[in-house]
């Protein structure tokens, strides 16, 4: 499988350089070379700034001086999005609350690459396929306001843009080394013009980790190759293959957390490898008045998984899209469409320090996830614009298991999930905007294939509620949503043997509320100066709960605020940043336990030697602070819950950039 999937870089690489070769040679050839697509990114700003609620666009810029560990360094100043790192590039990420129980992998959340989802047909995710260094800019829409993507869960979606050949001309090169071994390389080519352009890019890397059985090591190719084929009708082709090899040190007691962070778990050789390819096209009609996309997907993805038991996934997932965009006067429509099916062939394993023993359980899991949406907005005046429209989804998830008796488990879902909304610009760069939106989410085969029995979990639902306003004035800019959802059946997990890593049981609970702010702040009073921050506040409960009354939820945090100081201009700055957890969050569902509070010190700095080459540096936690900044969540928490991950220990990495 590895083999197979490697061998797609050079073959796609080899496409992408003979398809590009015969683009008309033009003026743009002996431009400045650009690593950025800023017409990408503006367009995916206008269409954000259309939303009536809160998105906001990470551009590759953004992040550009700092060594990307994680997903968490991308979006770390994307408001709203609550990204905290376990080790590695394995990241609690999530959206509103969205998936704050489920302490591995994801959920409630759609992951994309250029329009496609990253999640597997029932929705679960791996999202360290989403490699940020890659990335032109990446588009988050919180909540139901990722109605465009298809999108109808409680956190919304997050897509990575890729770059094009005609926006991205030239070699870029990138290397990045530091503490506990790190190094990377990038190299990307693109070049070609609007009829026909190729771009594509090859990473590696490798990383020990800040901890003991952390390693890392992965290779990675991404690219693309657009066609015009006519004035009205362009295509583009994506092939993106991964090889991730990661060690896992597991979680620690609040004791080991607080004072030997670099200790690590060794028991069963714990890993996550994945193999994973993915191919896909989007093709587009521009018939004036109407554009309709349309595109398919196919993804294949190996999972080679050691934990309590050695886990064996192989999927394919294949799907297909479309989208048609009218606009005729005061009066826009957009109609969508996708469905994903996908099947595991799912295996589990003795693990005998990290072998596969005997084999224990054997299924085959087949999943369908479909959805319609639609979308009308009324301008019945220039700064005014109405909008309402909803989205329907349907899913089933299906195990025949073979081992460890002959049993077939299936479910189906489907619900509709209506979106209202208000957009008053009463100024010509402020926005304020009000939505009333439903949001569903069914259960993965992870809820529902529970230690091998297939168990009835019900979909989550909620009702959200969100106001807010974005703008600019002069050299201030922000971005503020104030939400509250009431939820019905929030699917919480906990760990009900911490100590021998049994995997979380899952439970529908009554009623839960999630409400909260997110709030971005960026002034720059001088070319020279620059302040940007983020505040996050979050305040999610029970009600009324039979067992927990209107106990707070655990792992997030109420308050998480994020700020840097950019000091200097492009040829020289620096930026010192800090970040503040004043009180920790609660471990368990009882309340008995919290992690205590923190604040990190950064630095960044980055210098432009010449024209064509950067050279950046980002250190880390400079006082070695340690402290907790992820939680897997209990029923009740002692001294003996190894449940805790520890913040990223001190670190210093740096780099260069260059253009050829």
């Amino acid at each position: 499988m590895t083999t197979r999937i490697l061998a797609v870089a050079p073959w796609a690489m080899a496409f992408s350089l003979a398809t590009a070769a015969h683009a008309e040679d033009t003026a743009a050839d002996s431009a400045a070379i650009i690593v950025i697509g800023q017409n990408d990114a503006s367009v995916a700003e206008q269409q954000a700034a259309q939303t009536p609620g809160g998105t906001d666009v990470v551009t590759y810029e953004d992040y550009a001086d700092r060594t990307v560990v994680s997903l968490r360094d991308a979006l770390a100043f994307s408001p709203g999005v609550y990204t905290q790192p376990r080790f590695g590039q394995e990241v609690r990420i999530s959206i509103r609350g969205s998936g704050l129980s489920r302490s591995f992998h994801m959920r409630g959340l759609t992951l994309l690459q250029d329009g496609v989802p990253i999640n597997l047909a029932d929705d679960n995710g791996d999202f360290q396929e989403l490699e940020p260094i890659f990335l032109d800019h990446l588009e988050v829409y919180r909540g139901a306001n990722a109605l465009r993507f298809g999108s109808g869960t409680l956190g919304g979606a997050i897509n990575g843009v890729t770059p094009r050949g005609d926006e991205a001309h030239g070699i870029y090169a990138r290397l990045d080394a530091g503490s506990f071994d790190f190094l990377r390389g990038l190299v990307s080519a693109g070049f070609g013009d609007a009829q026909a352009n190729a771009w594509a890019a090859i990473s590696a890397d490798r990383h020990d980790g800040d901890r003991q059985h952390a390693s890392r090591r992965s290779l990675r190719f991404n690219g693309n190759v657009g066609l015009a084929l006519g004035e009205t009708i362009t295509t583009r082709f994506y092939a993106t293959a991964s090889t991730i090899r990661q060690d896992l040190p597991g979680a620690l007691t609040l004791t080991d957390a607080l004072s030997t962070p670099r200790k690590g778990n060794f028991t069963g050789d714990q890993a996550r490898n994945i193999d994973s390819l993915r191919l896909q096209n989007r093709t587009t009609f521009d018939l004036g008045t109407l554009h309709l996309t349309v595109g398919g997907f196919y993804n294949i993805k190996q999972l080679d998984h050691p934990i309590f038991m050695v886990i064996d996934q192989k999927s394919e997932d294949r799907g297909l899209f479309a989208r048609a965009e009218w606009e005729i006067g005061i009066v826009s429509l957009t109609l969508g469409g996708e469905s994903r099916w996908g099947t595991t062939r799912a295996r589990q394993f003795v693990n005998q320090n990290g072998k596969r023993g005997a084999l224990v359980f054997r299924a085959e899991q087949r999943a369908r996830t479909s959805n319609l949406y639609g979308e009308v907005r009324v301008s019945p005046a220039e700064t005014l614009t109405l909008i309402v429209g909803g989205i329907y989804a349907n899913g089933t998830r299906q195990q025949d298991r073979e081992l460890p008796s002959g049993v077939t488990g299936r479910a189906s879902f489907d619900a509709f999930s209506p979106r209202f909304g208000l957009l008053w610009r009463p100024a010509p760069d402020v926005q304020v905007y009000a939505n009333y939106s439903r949001s569903a989410e069914f259960p993965t085969f992870v809820e529902l294939a529970q230690q091998a029995a297939f168990v009835p979990v019900r979909p989550q639902r909620a009702w959200t509620a969100e106001v807010g306003t974005r703008g600019k004035l002069g050299r201030l800019e922000w971005d503020l949503s104030a939400y509250r959802a009431d939820l019905t059946g929030e699917m919480l997990q906990y760990t009900p043997d911490a100590n021998v890593g049994i995997p979380a049981a899952t439970f529908n609970a009554g009623k839960t509320r999630h409400q909260g702010i997110e709030a971005a702040l960026s002034w720059q009073p001088a070319e020279w100066l620059r302040l940007r921050q983020i505040w996050q506040y979050s305040d999610f409960r029970f009600r009324a709960d039979v067992q927990f009354a209107n106990n707070r939820l655990p792992v997030i945090p109420r308050h998480v605020l994020r700020s840097e100081l950019r000091l200097g201009t492009d040829a020289l700055h620096l930026a010192p940043s800090l970040e503040w957890v004043p009180q920790g969050a609660f471990a368990d569902y009882r309340n008995t336990v919290r992690a205590p509070g923190y604040a990190l010190l950064g630095l960044s700095a980055g210098a432009s030697v010449t024209k064509d080459l950067d050279l950046f540096a980002d250190m880390r936690n400079l006082t070695g602070k340690k402290a907790v900044g992820d939680i897997a969540a209990v029923i009740a928490a002692n001294g003996s819950s190894a449940i805790y991950y520890p913040v990223e220990r001190r670190a210093i990495y740096a780099g260069l950039r260059a253009r050829f």
